[in-house]
């Protein structure tokens, strides 16, 4: 007998994925978790029945979410990381020496405790001692911190359920106030696809521009996410992420499996039905 794991990622479509066996499964304060096996993506990690990540692909999305940030400012030092309970985010912030400190704030603990144990790939940098972990609600730790971050990466589940607060205006509003002068803001933006995907996206992004000077949109083809297309949210109070000093990143020698400086100044370049969502974001 065949098992199959199956995605809805609209009302008419489902994607599938065969699975030789499920490693875990449990539910936490917040959410369903749960861990398969897979013949084509390896490992996979489930929230309430929705593709959180595959060891497959899942470093794109994390390359994604990360340099391009420490790329367009390498001067960051301080860094605060809401959700990313997998660790994948905290693994490729911790390559990056300058990096003093790094606040992450995660409200499911159960989720940290599932990733150590069935994936251990992501997780393998959460016990950096550079990393400070906080189980508790993002949306309610970012709101007494100022001008205290350099980074502030939003590394979410979609927006229902336990992600609601984090594409709210009183959330982004916090986190320009928590973030330094040259701060930026980096978060998931969900895939402008499908219906309900794109608006979600153009309520993040016009949210996120009632405060921020500087807002542009990225994208990074990830292929167990919806569509494939995925976008990525750059906001800041100053600093430009086209204005990229290429040598300076290039001379860390990170090794990268998807980013690359040319990468960088590409995944700027959106489709024309991309900008129009934008421009008509209500």
């Amino acid at each position: 007998m065949e098992l199959w794991f199956t995605e809805y990622h609209s009302p008419d479509v489902k994607m599938s994925i065969r699975t030789d066996k499920q490693l875990y499964c449990g539910k936490s304060e917040f959410q369903r978790i749960d861990v398969f096996e897979s013949p084509e993506f390896g490992r996979f990690l489930t929230l309430d029945g929705l593709m959180m990540l595959t060891e497959k692909d899942e470093f794109i999305y994390h390359e994604m979410i990360t340099h391009v940030a420490m790329a367009a400012n390498p001067d960051v030092k301080s860094v605060l990381v809401i959700g990313a309970g997998d660790g994948g985010t905290i693994r490729e912030l911790t390559r990056y020496e300058s990096i003093e400190h790094i606040d992450m704030v995660e409200i499911d603990e159960e989720v940290v405790r599932v990733c150590r144990e069935y994936l251990p790939q992501t997780a393998s940098k959460l016990s950096d001692p550079r990393v400070t972990i906080y189980f508790e609600d993002g949306l309610r730790f970012v709101r007494t911190k100022a001008d205290l971050y350099d980074l502030i990466i939003v590394d979410s589940t979609d927006p229902f359920g336990p992600g609601e607060g984090l594409f709210t205006s009183e959330f982004y509003g916090n986190c320009y106030n928590a973030l330094t002068a040259d701060g930026i803001l980096i978060n998931q933006h969900e895939s402008p696809y499908y219906k309900e995907d794109a608006a979600a996206m153009q309520r993040a992004h016009k949210r996120i521009r009632e405060f921020f000077p500087i807002c542009r949109v990225y994208q990074a083809h990830i292929p167990t996410y919806p569509s494939g297309h995925w976008l990525f949210g750059f906001a800041s109070k100053t600093v430009d992420p086209l204005a990229l000093d290429e040598e300076r990143w290039n001379g860390l020698g990170l090794k990268t499996r998807y980013y690359n400086t040319e990468l960088h100044k590409g995944c700027f370049a959106i489709p024309n039905y991309v900008k129009e969502l934008l421009e008509n974001a209500k």
